[in-house]
């Protein structure tokens, strides 16, 4: 990979990463409710998992998805699941303060897992591969991986750390429930591209 492709890749990830989308959108409400240390695990799964996504779609598995109508279908219809059940998540969270056992942030796991039915995600993953390592050798699927772990992880990190500011101004329960709703909506409002696909 040359250095111009290198950087073109750079300034993609940051940008891809940056901007609203499920990933940052669950964040900001992790931030919001568990504050940044709790969210890490979260941050961490995020970035791990997309690297590992990026490198399972690079060596083959987009040609073979594209091939089979029905395991796109499947997919589909399991993304819209999974943030539905996260925006309830999302929409039903406590304040830490009040210790439901229920009131858990992601885990690094979890938040791996949801790479998968993640749209932004496969829009990201798809366009770099695609993009940055057409051929796709195993090389530059991995460098693609690499520098897009390199550059979302800190990146990331700002959503959980504007959710943790808002915490001072979210102390109410009222104004913590009403938050927590609205991102809960936003997640589900983000289920558009698939369900127009």
């Amino acid at each position: 990979m040359t250095y111009e492709i290198a950087t073109a890749l750079i300034a993609f990830a940051f940008v891809s990463s940056i901007t609203p989308g499920p990933n940052n959108l669950m964040l900001m409400a992790s931030g919001v409710n568990f504050g940044v240390l709790r969210t890490l695990p979260h941050m961490f799964g995020i970035s791990f998992g997309f690297a590992l996504m990026s490198i399972i779609l690079g060596l083959g598995l987009v040609q073979l998805l594209e091939s089979s109508p029905q395991a796109h279908q499947a997919l589909k219809a399991a993304s819209v699941v999974y943030m539905l059940w996260l925006a309830w998540k999302i929409a039903n969270a406590s304040s830490p303060k009040q210790k439901e056992e229920g009131a858990k942030p992601l885990t690094i796991f979890q938040a791996a897992a949801f790479q998968w039915v993640n749209p932004k995600a496969w829009a990201m993953a798809t366009t770099a591969l695609t993009v940055y390592s057409p051929n796709s050798d195993l090389n530059s699927t991995l460098m693609v991986s690499a520098i897009f772990a390199g550059v979302n992880l800190p990146t990331i990190s700002f959503w959980a750390i504007l959710g943790q500011n808002f915490r001072k101004f979210l102390s109410n329960p009222r104004n913590l429930r009403a938050f927590n709703i609205f991102m809960a909506l936003l997640l589900v409002a983000s289920l558009w591209p698939i369900l127009k696909a």
